[in-house]
C-alpha cells in the first residue's frame, strides 16, 4: 500500500511540475508606439507555489520509506493538505471572474496598455489531476499507518489467559516463591518439582 502511495505522489509531482511550465494565461498589450506583444504566463509565474508543491510531494514520497506510525499519519495529513491547495489554484483559474489586472502586474505591462487576456486551462486540468492523485496517495499513507500500527499490536499483545497464569507459568519465579520452595525442602532451580514435593 505504500508503494502504490509513493508512485502516486511521485505521478503527482511529475504532473504538478509539467503544469507549471504550461501556459495558463496569455496577456495581449499595446503601448500605440510600437507592435501589439503577447505575454505567456506560464503555470509557476501565475501560481508561484505550483513548483514548491511538486518538491513536497516528491520529497514526501521518498520520506515514506523511513516514518511509520505518527509520523507517516502527519506526512499523510500534510499531502492532503497540499492536494487541498493544488485543487484551489486549479479550480481559481474558472471561478475567478477577472484575471486581467493581476495578468497585467505578473506580465509587467501597464493597466492601461492592456488589450485582453486569454486563459488556457490545460495546466489547471492537470492541475486539478494531480491534487486528486496526491489526496488518493494521502489515503493510503493513512491506512497503512493505521494497518502497520494494528500489524504491530498483534505481535506485542500477549493472550489474557498467559497475563492471568502469573510469573509461574511463564517459566519465572520471584523471590518469594523461591524461598517458600527452600523451606518446603524443594530445589527452586529444578523445574520439575517446582509443581509439588520431592
Amino acid at each position: 500500500m505504500t508503494r502504490v502511495a509513493q508512485l502516486l505522489l511521485l505521478l503527482a509531482a511529475v504532473g504538478l511540475w509539467g503544469a507549471s511550465r504550461l501556459t495558463w494565461v496569455q496577456v495581449s498589450s499595446f503601448d500605440g508606439l510600437g507592435q501589439p506583444k503577447t505575454t505567456d504566463l506560464s503555470g509557476s509565474t501565475w501560481s508561484t507555489a505550483l513548483v514548491p508543491l511538486a518538491l513536497l510531494l516528491a520529497a514526501a514520497a521518498v520520506a515514506a520509506l523511513a516514518v511509520r506510525g505518527w509520523p507517516l499519519r502527519i506526512l499523510a495529513v500534510l499531502v492532503a493538505a497540499a492536494s487541498a491547495g493544488m485543487g484551489y489554484l486549479a479550480i481559481s483559474l474558472w471561478v475567478v471572474t477577472d484575471v486581467a489586472v493581476r495578468a497585467a502586474r505578473l506580465a509587467e505591462v501597464p493597466v492601461a496598455d492592456l488589450v485582453g487576456t486569454e486563459r488556457y486551462y490545460t495546466g489547471a486540468a492537470v492541475t486539478l489531476v494531480t491534487a486528486v492523485l496526491a489526496l488518493a496517495g494521502a489515503v493510503l499513507l493513512m491506512r497503512s499507518a493505521a494497518g502497520g500500527r494494528a500489524e504491530a499490536a498483534r505481535f506485542t499483545r500477549r493472550p489474557a489467559g498467559e497475563v492471568d497464569a502469573g510469573p509461574a507459568a511463564q517459566g519465572s519465579m520471584s523471590e518469594r516463591m523461591m524461598w517458600d520452595a527452600l523451606d518446603e525442602g524443594r530445589d527452586p532451580t529444578n523445574t520439575d518439582n517446582r509443581g509439588g514435593d520431592n
